[in-house]
């Protein structure tokens, strides 16, 4: 019997650390099916306790994850806008959450949503032709899922606006410098270095972990919980206006967005 209610998150079990693989064909992609899918895993995986870790990577060579799936913004709907926020946000706050260590081995392209996924995560490492941003603003639209929370707390405040603000996508070795990431490896090698630091987890006592992870987050939590209620507010709000339509729209449509302020 599958771990995981969705075919779109593949879970293997190895020893003590649970392999999560993003598997939505295209660019691995989180939708209304695949983020609720989320959430109960990371459930089912903090009830057994014979699982210390859990990693998760992207299937495929060219993407860890791309994020939202666009096309379900294109007709600018609030309703859909805030259904998909709460799963989004209530998918990665299980994952921030979960338990015992969780590991990102970014193996390509983490955007928007897909970074916020690496970013709930403890542990990232990427390899070396990664790419990350957060380009939401491009859009017309902003993280609703930890972006703009994380992310600052990450890498301080100034790396944060020019990410989301200025729309600028790094690379790996930039990742690494600025704190996004813990370490940069060779292509193909971010799932047997995730793998690895899995296994060294699994050396130590798991309750020592998690009451050490505890601990670690209280100050981190404390300051990003009220941030994290503004974003889908704020990203819903963004639904009510032109540019949003504008903006999903024009990427669908391969064109450069004629953005009117209003």
């Amino acid at each position: 019997m599958s771990l995981s209610t969705s075919q779109k998150l593949k879970v293997e079990l190895r020893g003590h650390t649970a392999l999560i693989t993003i598997d939505n064909p295209g660019a691995n992609t989180w939708d209304e099916e695949s983020l609720p899918a989320l959430k109960e895993l990371v459930a089912t995986l903090n009830a057994d306790r014979n699982v210390y870790a859990l990693v998760i990577t992207g299937a495929g060579e060219k993407f860890f994850s791309a994020g939202a799936d666009l096309k379900l913004f294109a007709d600018g709907n609030p309703e859909t806008a805030r259904k998909m926020a709460v799963y989004f946000g209530e998918a990665f706050e299980a994952l921030a959450d979960f338990r015992g260590v969780s590991i990102a081995a970014i193996n390509g392209f983490a955007m928007g949503g897909g970074l916020e996924t690496a970013m709930a995560c403890d542990i990232r490492i990427a390899e070396e032709q990664a790419q990350m941003a957060l380009p939401e603003a491009k859009v017309g639209l902003l993280p609703c899922a930890g972006g703009t929370q994380r992310l600052a707390w990450l890498v301080g405040e100034g790396w944060a606006k020019r990410m989301i603000l200025c729309g600028e996508r790094i690379n790996a070795a930039t990742a690494e410098r600025i704190g996004l990431v813990e370490e940069v490896v060779g292509k193909g090698q971010a799932l047997e270095r995730a793998l690895a630091l899995a296994e060294q987890v699994g050396e130590q006592s798991p309750t020592s972990v998690a009451f050490c992870k505890r601990l670690v987050h209280t100050g981190r939590d404390t300051v990003i919980a009220s941030g994290l209620e503004g974003e889908r507010d704020l990203f819903v709000e963004l639904f009510s206006t032109a540019d949003q339509r504008e903006g999903v729209n024009a990427f669908l449509e391969k064109r450069k967005p004629q953005w009117t302020n209003s």
